[in-house]
């Protein structure tokens, strides 16, 4: 574990446990989720208060795809759900490069497996000032032909502070009961979040398209703005009412995106030339 500190904001950072933290505190105020104890004592990532989402974001459909003729079969990583799930980087190790006290950087250097077919190598710096964190992430194919890529990130954040959610988007993705998109269209007057909504009104597991590329999060002292750079075309938000926390989550793709040929350029996975690199950064500034 690796602790970063600006001022009064403090992230830990997990390298082994997929380059995940296990929380951001802002004095007493804790603007992430803190990990739940099976992240830290079990390696637990998806018990983390963040990680990062690459070479795909969210789900495959079925754990399996076709790619320039070539049918493949992804393992499932994600208990009995049916579908592959958040990518290989946050199930991996990831080796660190470079620390100082306000920054660290991780690699990823991923071999054919069943989890991706693909090479690449993968890295991500998280950079903690007084003003907030930005996460800067890059992906490299390092296979011999064109490779699809993608990159997200997923944070938790918790509910106690009664919050509502702010961003702009144009279009919107319902999903089938498998939980993978269905039918793309505007965005329903329900799910519009150009003023704040309050989370506790939400039940969504949805890809909002067309993002502007700035959320804000209202829940008092934290309180949050997220601003991607354009690759990040794209929000996926998961509030389940069953939870204490709600993601709201920058991606570059729509799900299962590597089984639709027919999307639109913007929302489909990007293709990368051997040694191409695709790379974007989040930050997330308290007070918003």
């Amino acid at each position: 574990m690796l602790t970063l500190s600006a001022g009064e904001s403090s992230i830990v950072v997990a390298p082994g446990t997929g380059a995940g933290i296990t929380g951001w505190m802002l004095g007493r105020t804790a603007l992430t989720r803190r990990a739940l104890p099976e992240a830290t004592s079990g390696g637990d990532s998806h018990a983390m208060a963040l990680f990062p989402l690459l070479p795909y974001c969210n789900r495959i459909g079925s754990a399996a795809f076709t790619w320039r003729g070539e049918a493949y079969r992804l393992a499932r990583n994600f208990g009995d759900n049916p579908h592959a799930i958040h990518g290989v980087g946050w199930q991996r190790a990831w080796t660190v490069a470079r620390v100082s006290p306000h920054a660290v950087t991780m690699v990823l250097n991923h071999c054919p497996d069943t989890s991706w077919p693909f090479a690449f190598e993968a890295e991500i710096t998280y950079s903690l000032s007084a003003s907030g964190l930005t996460v800067a992430m890059r992906l490299t194919n390092r296979h011999g032909s064109e490779a699809p890529a993608g990159l997200g990130l997923h944070p938790y954040f918790p509910k106690q502070h009664d919050p509502g959610l702010r961003f702009n988007a144009t279009g919107a993705w319902h999903n089938g009961a498998d939980a993978l998109p269905e039918r793309h269209g505007p965005v329903p007057g329900d799910w519009r979040h150009d003023g704040f909504r309050p989370i506790v009104q939400s039940r969504l597991d949805n890809c909002f398209t067309g993002w502007d590329g700035r959320a804000d999060i209202r829940a008092g002292s934290a309180s949050l703005r997220i601003e991607a750079s354009a690759v990040f075309r794209h929000l996926q938000v998961f509030t389940p009412h069953w939870a204490d926390f709600f993601c709201v989550e920058p991606v570059t793709h729509v799900p299962d995106a590597v089984n639709r040929p027919d999307l639109p350029g913007e929302q489909a996975m990007h293709v990368l030339a051997p040694d191409e690199t695709l790379s974007g950064t989040i930050s997330l500034t308290p007070g918003g």
